[in-house]
């Protein structure tokens, strides 16, 4: 490993007093200095070189998607397709085995002035869209506007403290920051695609489109069938595939993303052949449906892969918006009726764990009591936090895995007593005589498991409970106008958080449509301390803003805590081979795998 005596973003920020000083021109920035690759590097570790070129991956994605009506991926309107971010470059991009360092792509290197306030990224003169026309710093620039300006309100939210971008010659951009702090040199390097300004000046960006964009990255739109796939092409003449940090990397001659309506389907097409990879997210299915002729025969190959990422946090989000959950002992209430133990044990074959922290798997998990560097951040907002923030940090409690532990439902039936919800006529009811109602969306049948159980123990309690299954882009328009009681999210959280935090947590996004605020929080102390996690100056500090923070949501029971793993599960058939080395926080698989002739044609053989 290659170890640069590089300084830390917000040190270099800070080192920058004179208006008119410069750091030193990089090839790569990271959140606190340490860059693993010297500027001469050949390409990232955990990619083979000499990758052969060709064939064709076909796979379900892994985001939440089962139809698409659009190939806009950057606005609210419409079903995007995945894949999307193939077609567009960004100034730099990650190195999937630093935890946030990113290395030039369409920017040769990026400079920090003006006192941490401004950017100026050099851009390489070769950059090219697809159509053959230049990458300039126009582009760039108007890139930024049209995501402020039209984007999805969860892009425009991470950009707003970028005031604005100007090209200062065809190849030079410079980003103007409202203050100075470590994520938004990250965000502007990574965050942006950058799209043709001439393109766009013709084409309405504000619009869902089934028309190909104009894109520069390694792949183009060739062929679909709206709602079941999409094929990308891997483009010969793509202007960066030399470069060191696609070397090895996009070997796919095509990547086809198939579309299913729910996940038994989709594991029946994969049983049959007709695509190649799927990651299983159902445990029951993992544990007791791939001891099947294809598996025992080594053709279905079944793997673990590890994931070293923040698990993140996935549970059931209440919707803090609506008056009946204003109460946090209300909300404690519904998750004590919640028996992950049952759960784990009857349907997911005692597979996962329980996430008790919304930075789960990482460093910045709040564990028991505040330390004393902790209580340095907190003591000054105890008139506005919830005494148990002192306290053990809350871990969800363990049942008895009977399904309908009594002693945990006796608790919450104390606390919604406490918080104003008495039992009259067998059904909870507020002072107003209104009945305690809860309606859980979503548009995956496989939660129908996991939702009756639940709904089961909120009638003992008298709630009033029913699960929503509607169709997906109803469920999609209800999520993103917060018409919902509570629904089933998962945050994905970086090795080095920031502004999402504000996405998922502020005050600001709480309004926005479209947001990822689900719970609808809304705390200027938890703004403060999020805050703080974004301007934290070294991984030590930044570890501990995260714990104080997630002390004060855990104390507030935003939401009822699910499972995680630390792993990809995934099935494929073995026509595919890959580098040696993992990329630490990434499966690694669409960008450095590549497709095997030989494997491919023993297989089929196999198979006739």
């Amino acid at each position: 490993m290659i170890k640069l005596p590089a300084i830390g973003l917000l040190a270099a920020l800070a080192m920058l007093s004179a208006p008119d000083a410069e750091a030193e021109p990089r090839h790569g920035l990271s959140a606190f200095g340490d860059l693993k690759y010297a500027s001469d590097f050949k390409h990232f570790d955990y990619v083979n070189p000499d990758a052969p070129k060709g064939g064709r991956l076909s796979l379900i994605g892994t985001e939440a998607r089962i139809t698409f009506n659009s190939f806009n991926y950057y606005i609210l309107k419409g079903d995007a397709a995945q894949g999307l971010p193939f077609l567009f470059d960004t100034l730099m991009v990650r190195a999937w085995d630093e935890p946030d360092a990113v290395y030039g792509l369409v920017a040769e290197t990026a400079d920090v002035a003006d006192g941490g306030l401004s950017m100026v990224f050099t851009l390489r003169k070769e950059a090219r869209f697809a159509d053959g026309t230049p990458l300039t710093a126009e582009d760039v620039a108007n890139s930024l506007t049209l995501l402020k300006d039209k984007g999805d309100p969860r892009i425009a939210l991470q950009l707003r403290k970028i005031s604005k971008a100007e090209a200062l010659s065809a190849h030079q951009v410079r980003f103007t920051f409202t203050e100075a702090n470590r994520d938004l040199p990250l965000i502007a390097a990574t965050n942006i695609p950058v799209f043709s300004k001439a393109y766009y000046t013709t084409n309405d960006f504000a619009k869902t489109t089934l028309e190909p964009p104009l894109g520069s990255g390694p792949y183009k739109i060739t062929d679909f069938k709206q709602g079941r796939n999409v094929t990308f092409s891997r483009r010969d003449d793509y202007w960066a595939k030399d470069l060191p940090v696609n070397k090895g990397q996009y070997n796919f001659a095509e990547l086809r993303y198939e579309y299913f309506r729910d996940r038994t389907t989709q594991f029946e097409a994969l049983k049959a052949g007709a695509f190649d990879l799927r990651e299983e997210f159902t445990s029951k299915v993992w544990a007791t449906q791939y001891d099947i002729p294809p598996v025992k025969k080594g053709w279905l190959k079944t793997e673990t892969l590890p994931d070293d990422r923040p698990s993140g946090a996935q549970g059931f989000f209440i919707n803090t918006r609506r008056a009946k959950f204003a109460d946090a002992r209300t909300r404690e209430a519904l998750g004590l009726a919640f028996d992950f133990e049952w759960t784990n044990r009857n349907q997911f074959y005692e597979l996962y764990k329980r996430t008790h922290s919304f930075f789960e798997n990482s460093d910045m998990k709040a564990n028991d009591a505040p330390s004393a560097e902790e209580l340095k951040l907190l003591e000054p907002l105890r008139g506005t936090l919830r005494p148990a923030v002192f306290e053990k940090v809350f871990v969800p409690p363990v049942s008895n895995g009977s399904g309908q532990d009594r002693k945990m439902l006796r608790k919450a039936s104390k606390l919604l007593k406490e918080a104003g919800w008495e039992v009259k006529d067998g059904k909870r009811v507020n002072a107003k005589g209104e009945v305690f109602q809860i309606e859980f969306l979503t548009y995956s049948p496989t939660f129908e498991r996991i939702i009756g159980p639940y709904i089961k123990n909120l009638k003992i309690l008298g709630i009033d409970s029913k699960m929503r299954l509607v169709d997906p882009a109803q469920y999609e328009s209800r999520r993103k106008s917060f018409d919902f009681d509570m629904t089933t999210t998962r945050y994905v959280v970086r090795q080095t958080p920031g502004i999402e935090l504000e996405n998922y947590f502020g005050s600001a996004s709480a309004k926005i449509n479209g947001s990822l605020n689900l719970a609808g929080v809304a705390n200027p102390v938890i703004d403060s301390l999020v805050s703080d996690v974004v301007k934290a100056q070294s991984r030590e500090s930044l570890n501990l803003a995260a714990r104080a923070l997630d002390r004060v949501l855990r104390a507030e029971h935003f939401w009822v805590p699910h499972w995680y793993k630390a792993s990809h599960t995934i099935a494929f058939w073995d026509k595919f081979s890959r580098p040696k080395t993992k990329p630490r926080f990434n499966r690694g698989i669409i960008t450095t795998w590549w497709y095997d002739d030989d494997k491919a044609a023993n297989l089929k053989a196999a198979r006739n």
